[in-house]
């Protein structure tokens, strides 16, 4: 009896692992965020990856490539789908990155300390925390998924994970980037039935919080957009991280650019359907 208690344990937990948020692959786990189900090629791919499918109150929000050396995303995907409401206050971390024990949805700091016993340190090894961006000069927190390009609160709030964001030049922050995600995209998104965005991050040689955190020497976005089953489109934008300017490509272009700044093979983000040009 006591053997077969421990084997319904076993399995159970093994059930619950399986739907945890660090996952295998995007692929197998929350394709729903990708073109046709497809995410960027292993090019963008970091030395310590983790794929992680953002959850929050037991739902998939969006998708990250996470670089857990550099305590940044390498990439965030979501659809497009903005609405009107407040902008959240409340920072999340992701439990899972220190364990598949942990729970498999973000929580904040405080409650993670609180109900599982850990410390500060321990948490802060497997990712940022609030700490890492306390008294920063000519940067803030920059989020690679905006919680304006999401229609109510619970996807607007799992925005603000920490891991989403990126030390990002305030003044490109608050100017020129935020003027492509507010202005841009309603403008190119005209005619468009479902709207599947990749943003990223390329890392730079520079860190933040003693070393902990890379400040990317450039930040970039994608889209590729449904206007009917026949017919689609595609944009993209690069920017560097320490000039309020940012340069409209087209993918073909991105990919390009993006191919010869992580020298790991030629860059792909989106499924071939996709129009390059």
């Amino acid at each position: 009896m006591l053997l077969l208690l421990l084997l319904l344990q076993v399995s159970a937990s093994c059930l619950w692992l399986g739907r945890s948020e660090v996952v295998t692959s995007f692929e197998s786990s929350c394709p729903q965020f990708f073109f046709r189900e497809i995410p960027p090629n292993e090019a963008l791919e970091p030395e310590s990856p983790a794929w992680i499918c953002q959850r929050y109150k037991n739902q998939y929000y969006f998708a990250t490539l996470y670089d857990r050396n550099r305590r940044i995303p390498v990439y965030s995907a979501y659809l497009y789908q903005p609405g009107p409401g407040t902008r959240p206050k409340t920072w999340l971390v992701e439990p899972q990155l220190m364990g598949p024990t942990y729970p498999k949805t973000m929580e904040r700091e405080r409650t993670i300390l609180n109900n599982f016993n850990i410390s500060l340190e321990q948490l802060s090894k497997s990712q940022a925390i609030l700490q890492d961006y306390k008294n920063l000069t000519g940067l803030n927190r920059g989020h690679l998924n905006p919680s304006g390009h999401h229609p109510d609160s619970s996807s607007r709030t799992a925005t603000f994970t920490l891991t989403n964001i990126v030390p990002q030049d305030e003044k490109l922050n608050g100017g020129t980037w935020n003027n492509y995600e507010q202005q841009t995209m309603i403008r190119r998104t005209q005619g468009c039935n479902t709207t599947y965005v990749v943003v990223g991050a390329v890392p730079g040689n520079n860190y933040i919080a003693k070393g902990r955190v890379n400040k990317p020497s450039h930040l970039w976005s994608s889209a590729c957009c449904e206007v009917d089953t026949n017919h689609r489109k595609a944009w993209a934008v690069i920017a560097e991280n320490d000039k309020n300017e940012v340069q409209l490509l087209t993918l073909g272009e991105l990919e390009d650019v993006l191919t010869q700044l992580y020298r790991r093979g030629q860059v792909s983000l989106f499924d071939s359907d996709c129009p390059r040009e």
